[in-house]
């Protein structure tokens, strides 16, 4: 345990105390979004993202413990396991050193040093090595006989016994690998014969491209990675050879005689064959891990704001999936998102029949009476919007263009099959649409993040790390919303704290058999749900119109006692007492204070009480593009356009114009002082004025500029 310890506090620098606490609850069973929102006191105020940092450390702990473990039986099997060895074993700190103590004794396949120790070259090696022997060439002609036919022969394979010596050497490898990290190029040189197919084009960049290694950019290098994947270019690390040699003769010779020349020998066959292959790939591998973290995190924090999007709420909608020829698919939900109507209108080309699409629209739009439209933004999207502006509706009807990404993905899939088993994948999709428009989080959870589409490379990262961290994300974005148990989705279910897709199940089958939940308490008459899952979950579900208002508040039940005696000291109600900021402030909060319950809980509960369920999301604000622009033709440079950022990465961002292309505001354009991170001028689906700065129609890009 102290090991452990210690080594989270060396990554993180949290405090002990901190860490200490936190993985006593994480090894309970705990959450990272109940230990952040519920247990503050015992943790001391760790958020989730510092949580999260020490579940990460703890985990890569028990890695490195694993493989200790491993080593120490193979080397007991080995029967060369001393305490002297255990204890270095034992001291490794990382991976890396663990590994290149291991070398030595790892077992592998037939090597050329095991080939020349069978035919009893190793004593020449050791006497090459001794550095001490003058007349090396007369004591290698003693080795000449059985399986060794020349002198060469004998030189030879005692050289092989010392390249293995030299690649086995810690104190090489590791001024190898400083080499390396500190002044390692990445070459690349274009495959000619396919140098003038298409689709190298984008990668033509790289056709001829030399970086350092530490400083390439994290999306430079996935590029370059998948122009290599895809066959358009080769790659390759490059270092100062001599230099490198140099400092590894430094270190071994130490003689002017012929064994030296020997151990030179030696030396450019270890680099060459063993040391610089193993060390270039592991430099290159560190640096796709790092470039797989950015890239990681860049998309995590693009799921984060688009799952927390602005929801419309409760409103009846009206959503169409434009379309041309196949023509416009129109779905109509109430305020719970329950389909109530579906049917195909062909209002653009070629049938064009604009008129009766109008008035279909206008009629279903009083018969539902719909409170507002939601457009795809796919194919035939602003035609479909200059329609609907066309509409003299009778009541106020507010229309929202929303982003159809993975939206295909959803409505083939297993849970739309489950929710919609009698309608086909067009009107799920536009089902689909418009929920995302009435709750956005709620709709979203039941697509594969990775399918969303604001990611960076997202199908060249490490695909465990970025579905672990995208499921964090979820867990952490529905968890800080919370979640109505009454009208939540299994999907939206199975990411509440502490239930998972087996509870979610057994929670929505129990809903419908007592027809809805009336209190938390009813939540633990759900099979299978038991005490340690209530303790977690409950106080991220809520209950509307339940008899007690704190089943519909993020108050946990665990502290309903502690708010009656509250409303008690103060002389009023429960009831009165939500809601009500003069009553809150009135209690004196250290008179609360107990073993359990420390004054930051104690500030939760009343900043709850102050506005209880209160969404912590923003309201969503209706938007229009230049009507316009149409098509890439359509922009020119100096034009100022309204625009929405749709992705945003480690170079920039994308805007959405209103057009099939995307502009780019490129980092250096997002502000007139230097921009560490992009997220902080500007966050995903936020609407924007830019600057046209150049269109290049031909490779259809388009560059912007942020307007203040």
């Amino acid at each position: 345990m102290q090991q452990e310890l210690q080594y989270i506090i060396s990554q993180t620098q949290i405090s002990e105390s901190s860490v200490k606490n936190t993985i006593k609850l994480l090894n309970e069973d705990c959450t990272i979004p109940f230990i952040s929102r519920y247990r503050k006191e015992t943790t001391g105020n760790l958020d989730e993202v510092e949580i999260g940092d020490i579940v990460k450390y703890k985990d890569l702990f028990e890695a490195l413990q694993k493989r200790k473990k491993a080593i120490l039986k193979a080397l007991q099997e080995q029967e060369v396991l001393t305490i002297e060895l255990s204890n270095k074993v034992e001291d490794c700190k990382d991976i890396t050193t663990l590994e290149d103590f291991y070398l030595p004794y790892k077992k592998s396949r037939k090597t050329k040093a095991e080939t020349a120790r069978k035919k009893g070259l190793e004593p020449l090696a050791k006497i090459i090595m001794s550095q001490n022997a003058n007349n090396i060439e007369s004591i290698a002609y003693k080795y000449v006989k059985d399986n060794v036919n020349s002198l060469e022969d004998a030189l030879e394979g005692a050289r092989h016994i010392i390249t293995e010596w030299i690649n086995e050497r810690t104190d090489i490898r590791n001024g190898l690998r400083g080499q390396i990290e500190r002044h390692a190029q990445i070459v690349t040189k274009v495959v000619k014969s396919k140098k003038e197919e298409d689709s190298a084009q984008k990668f033509r960049n790289y056709f001829d491209w030399s970086e350092s290694l530490q400083r390439i950019p994290s999306h430079r290098l996935l590029a370059i990675l998948r122009a290599e994947n895809e066959g358009f270019i080769k790659l390759k690390i490059e270092v100062d050879k001599d230099f490198a040699l140099s400092k590894i003769e430094q270190r071994i010779i130490k003689s002017n005689n012929a064994c030296a020349e020997q151990i030179e020998l030696a030396i450019k066959d270890a680099f060459k064959r063993l040391l610089f292959p193993s060390l270039s790939n592991e430099a290159l591998q560190n640096s796709k891990d790092k470039a797989d973290e950015a890239a990681i995190s860049i998309f995590a924090k693009n799921l984060k704001q688009l799952l927390l999007g602005s929801p419309l709420g409760e409103k009846r909608v009206l959503a169409l999936d434009p379309g041309f020829k196949s023509g416009c698919k129109l779905v109509c939900l109430d305020e719970k998102g329950d389909l109530k109507h579906n049917e195909t209108i062909y209002p653009h080309a070629p049938q064009n029949d604009s008129i009766s699409a109008i008035k279909k629209i206008s009629n279903l739009a009083e018969a539902y009476k719909i409170d507002a439209i939601a457009i795809g933004n796919g194919t035939a999207s602003r035609e479909t919007e200059a329609l609907i502006k066309k509409i003299h509706f009778k009541n106020d009807i507010q229309v929202f263009v929303v982003s159809e990404a993975g939206a295909s993905i959803y409505s083939a899939s297993k849970t739309a099959r489950e929710e919609f088993p009698d309608y086909d994948v067009t009107v799920r999709g536009s089902v689909s649409i418009g929920r995302r428009l009435q709750d956005p989080l709620a709709e979203l959870v039941k697509i594969d993040a990775k399918s969303i589409g604001v990611g960076q490379y997202q199908h060249d990262v490490d695909q465990n790390k970025l579905q672990r961290q995208l499921d964090l994300v979820v867990e952490n974005c529905v968890n800080s919303v919370g979640v109505n148990i009454n009208t939540a989705s299994k999907s939206l279910l199975s990411y509440v704290s502490g239930i998972g897709p087996k509870l979610a199940e057994n929670i929505c089958n129990y809903r419908t058999e007592i027809g809805g939940f009336k209190s938390r308490a009813d939540i633990k008459k759900v099979a299978r749900l038991g005490r340690k899952a209530f303790e977690q979950s409950a106080g991220f579900l809520r209950i509307k119109k339940a008899k007690n208002p704190l089943d519909d508040s993020s108050v946990h039940p665990e502290r309903y006692a502690l708010i009656k005696q509250m409303a008690k000291d103060v002389k009023i109600s429960i009831e009165e007492l939500i809601g009500n900021p003069e009553a809150l402030d009135k209690i004196i909060l250290k008179n609360y204070i107990s073993e359990d319950v420390g004054i930051l809980t104690l500030e939760d509960i009343i900043s709850e009480l102050k506005k209880p369920g209160l969404d912590i999301r923003e309201q969503a604000k209706v938007f229009t593009f230049n009507q316009n622009i149409k098509t890439i033709n359509d922009v020119s440079s100096g034009q100022l356009l309204p625009g929405i950022v749709n992705n945003i990465t480690a170079f920039g961002c994308f805007v959405d114009i209103g057009i099939k292309e995307s502009g780019l505001i490129h980092v250096s354009n997002l502000s007139d002082s230097f921009v560490k991170d992009v997220n902080e001028h500007v966050s995903l689906h936020q609407q924007i004025i830019v600057n046209v700065l150049e269109v290049d129609v031909t490779r259809k890009r388009i560059q912007l500029k942020l307007e203040k």
